[in-house]
């Protein structure tokens, strides 16, 4: 039986986290939408021409080691501006989310776009400051390339980018439990989470 999870948000809020404990928790399929692009202009990359790469992709594309790259990002950003691109990769998301079994796709524009009907929608977020810190700790902190008012610029900049873009513009559906994770842990996090979806499903 399908039942959809669509968690979307802004860079750093902890969706991905969310998303990998719930989908382990209930035995979903999981799917980081924000890796289909990175994975199409890894194929371009490999000789692969762009909407066909993208017609034929598959989850094992999505197993790909080197998706994290900057190359892969810079491949990305170019396939992402082909429509036919855009379009067959909706078809992908929403086949992945109405597979037996559930699924949680974690993105931007899932519970708005692509998932309108998902039985769960999440809109994770929290303060700028918060997710630039957590980015910078990634990035190693003080011993890091960029100081901290820089990553919070670049995570400033791409908050208005995706939210004023004309496409797909990063905002939470109407209907989704908005989870402001500033001040909760990660478990306090998936715990609400997996209180919507036991709710949902009950």
């Amino acid at each position: 039986m399908a039942f959809t999870v669509a968690i979307d948000g802004p860079a750093a809020a902890g969706k991905g986290t969310i998303s990998k404990a719930v989908a382990a928790r209930f035995g979903f399929a999981h799917l980081d939408t924000g890796l289909l692009y990175r994975a199409v202009g890894a194929k371009v990359g490999d000789g692969a021409e762009a909407i066909a790469a993208a017609n034929s992709l598959s989850t094992d594309d999505l197993a790909r080691d080197d998706l994290r790259t900057l190359a892969a990002g810079q491949a990305a950003s170019k396939v992402a501006a082909i429509p036919e691109v855009r379009a067959a990769l909706v078809e992908f998301q929403r086949r992945f989310a109405r597979q037996d079994g559930g699924a949680v796709l974690d993105g931007r524009d899932i519970g708005t776009v692509i998932c309108p009907e998902a039985e769960v929608k999440l809109f994770v977020t929290a303060s700028a400051e918060v997710r630039a810190r957590r980015r910078w700790l990634e990035l190693g902190g003080e011993a890091a390339d960029q100081p901290y008012e820089a990553v919070l610029a670049e995570v400033k900049e791409r908050d208005d980018r995706d939210m004023n873009r004309a496409d797909a513009p990063l905002r939470p559906a109407t209907d989704a439990l908005i989870l402001d994770t500033s001040e909760l842990s990660i478990d306090e996090a998936v715990a609400r989470a997996v209180a919507a979806i036991e709710a949902a499903r009950a």
